[in-house]
C-alpha cells in the first residue's frame, strides 16, 4: 500500500509542475502583458513603467522561477485590478464554488446510482431504454441553456427560487442542479454497466444459490464491486464541475472562484488567472489521487497495479 500510494503521489506532483508551468506559459503566449495591462490608451512610457513596476522586463525563465518558488509557498502575487492578495481572493470565494460542486455532486449520486441499478437489473425493458434515453437527453443539453431555463420557471415563473447572487443554501440549487444534470448520464451509465457485468459474474449466482435476499445481493455483492469505476468517474466529475463553474457562476452570477475566473480574463488580471487554474488543477489532481486510494481500498488487486 505504500509504494501503491507513493507511486500515485510522484504522479500527482509531477502533473502539479506541468500544470504550474503551462499555466505561466500560457499567460506569456497571449501577448505583452505591459501592453494589456496598461490598456489601449496607454503611451509607450507607460507601458515601460509598468513593465518595470511588475518585473516584466526580466527574462522569462526568472519570471517563471520566481512565480514557481512564490506559489510552492502559497504566494500568488498581487492582483492587478481587485488591488488584493490573489490568495486572499481565492481563499474568499473558493468555499462557494467548493460548496457547489458538492451540491451539483450530491444531486447527480442520488439521482444517477439508483437509475444505473434499476436500469441494470431490467436491462433491455422499456424501463432501462427510458433511463438510458435521459442519460442521451443529459449529455447534449448546453448547462448554460438549462440554468437560463431553471431561472425562467423555478425563478421569475414560480417564484420559489431566487434567480441570482449568493446566500443562504436557496441560491445553490438551481446551480447545482445544473452541474448535477451534466454529471447523471455519465455516472447512470457506468453505474448500469458495472451492476450488469457483476450480475452475470460467478459470485452473485453463488449468492442466489445460497438463499441471500435479492437486496443484499444487490446492495452488498453487486454493487460494492460495480461502485470502483463510479469512484473513480465520480472524483473526476467533481473535477469537471469545479472548472465547469466558471460557466454556471457567471449566468447564475454567483461570486465563487469561477466568476472570480471570468472578472479575471475580461480585466487582463493574469495573476489571478494563473493562480485559478493552478488551484483548481491541484483540486482535481487530489480528487484523483483519492479516488485511486478509495479504489484500492475497495479492490486490494489494484495496489499491485
Amino acid at each position: 500500500m505504500v509504494k501503491f500510494l507513493l507511486r500515485r503521489l510522484t504522479v500527482a506532483v509531477l502533473v502539479a509542475l506541468t500544470v504550474l508551468t503551462l499555466s505561466f506559459l500560457l499567460t506569456r503566449l497571449s501577448g505583452d502583458l505591459a501592453i494589456s495591462i496598461a490598456g489601449p490608451s496607454a503611451t509607450a512610457q507607460d507601458v515601460e513603467i509598468i513593465r518595470q513596476a511588475y518585473g516584466l522586463n526580466r527574462p522569462v525563465y526568472v519570471q517563471y522561477l520566481d512565480w514557481l518558488f512564490r506559489a510552492v509557498q502559497g504566494d500568488f502575487g498581487d492582483s492587478y485590478f481587485f488591488r488584493d492578495r490573489v490568495s486572499n481572493l481565492i481563499g474568499a470565494r473558493l468555499p462557494i464554488t467548493m460548496t457547489l460542486g458538492l451540491v451539483g455532486l450530491g444531486l447527480a449520486l442520488i439521482v444517477a446510482l439508483p437509475l444505473g441499478i434499476i436500469a441494470a437489473v431490467r436491462e433491455n425493458t422499456w424501463l432501462d431504454r427510458t433511463v438510458m434515453m435521459v442519460a442521451l437527453v443529459g449529455q447534449a443539453m448546453p448547462s448554460f441553456w438549462l440554468g437560463l431555463i431553471l431561472m425562467v420557471w423555478l425563478g421569475l415563473n414560480l417564484g420559489l427560487l431566487p434567480i441570482s447572487g449568493t446566500g443562504g443554501p436557496e441560491y445553490y440549487v438551481m446551480p447545482g442542479i445544473v452541474l448535477a444534470f451534466s454529471a447523471i448520464p455519465s455516472l447512470m451509465r457506468l453505474t448500469r454497466s458495472g451492476m450488469i457485468e457483476a450480475l452475470s459474474s460467478d459470485y452473485i449466482r453463488t449468492a442466489r444459490a445460497k438463499g441471500l435476499s435479492r437486496l443484499s445481493i444487490l446492495v452488498k455483492h453487486g454493487f460494492r464491486n460495480a461502485a470502483i469505476p463510479v469512484v473513480s468517474i465520480a472524483a473526476v466529475q467533481l473535477g469537471f464541475m469545479l472548472g465547469g463553474s466558471i460557466v454556471i457562476e457567471t449566468v447564475f452570477a454567483m461570486h465563487g472562484v469561477g466568476y472570480l475566473a471570468w472578472e479575471s480574463i475580461s480585466k487582463n488580471d493574469y495573476p489571478v488567472v494563473q493562480a485559478v487554474v493552478l488551484v483548481l488543477a491541484l483540486i482535481y489532481i487530489a480528487l484523483t489521487l483519492l479516488a485511486d486510494l478509495l479504489n484500492a481500498v475497495l479492490d486490494p488487486r489494484l495496489r499491485t497495479a
